[in-house]
């Protein structure tokens, strides 16, 4: 049953926003790519600003996964436009996203992005939704934790590997503990199903089943981005 904020699962609610590349209507001005929508609390934050440098730095990583982004704040556009003049003046960093203002909430409550630890600040949420405008994950952060970006784009490329083969990702993949970068077949429906996986897969049991499908280009790019995060920063 549909909730009263999006859920996985679900279109994407249709709406209109105003953002420092001009009026976006969501989410059919991202047919045919991914987005990924991020709210953050405020403009001039710090912890804000570390994370907004952070998705910049990625942007292109991003754009070779079909996937843009798009900002969020309960700031107005004119408050986006002169924080962002700011970051390129003093980091030197260019944001290349579109950044939404909401002054008023209206697109924060309706994505459930207001939580109790703020009721005029926005969490750290962040929306990946796919290319048929359906939402894929949905992840919250408080006010004082900054995301792990690489993270994010591990989540958006699984997700696309899952749609190609029809596979579920295990944890920490590509770096898993018991079954490495071999991705897990989906249940046996059927007794004779059941039995036949035995035969045509690697597998632990009937029911835990994998195979190693996802090309080697594949499985290096997402260690990449892992390895990148797991380095200090340049």
């Amino acid at each position: 049953m549909p909730g009263q904020i999006p859920l996985i699962g679900e279109k994407f609610p249709e709406m209109t926003v105003m953002t420092t590349h001009g009026p976006k209507k969501l989410p059919d001005d991202y047919k045919g790519k991914w987005f990924v929508l991020f709210s953050h609390p405020a403009d001039f934050t710090p912890v804000c600003t570390t994370e907004f440098v952070a998705f910049a730095k990625r942007y292109e990583d991003f754009k070779k996964l079909n996937t843009e982004l798009i900002g969020l704040s309960v700031d107005s556009t004119f408050s986006h436009i002169k924080w962002i003049e700011w970051i390129k003046e003093k980091l030197g960093v260019e944001i290349p996203f579109p950044v939404i203002g909401d002054p008023q909430g209206n697109v924060a409550r309706k994505l459930g992005m207001l939580h109790a630890e703020s009721a005029t600040h926005t969490v750290r949420a962040v929306f990946i939704v796919d290319d048929k405008g359906v939402i894929r994950t949905i992840l919250y952060y408080p006010l004082n934790v900054g995301r792990l970006i690489d993270e994010i784009l591990r989540v958006v490329k699984a997700l696309q590997l899952t749609d190609k083969y029809g596979r579920a990702i295990p944890a920490n993949w590509p770096n898993n503990e018991i079954i490495g970068e071999a991705v897990i077949v989906p249940p046996a429906a059927t007794i004779s199903e059941a039995e036949e996986r035995l035969k045509k897969y690697k597998c632990y049991d009937w029911w835990f089943c994998y195979e190693e499908v996802v090309p080697k280009e594949d499985i290096e790019q997402v260690r990449k981005f892992l390895e990148r995060a797991s380095k200090p920063a340049k």
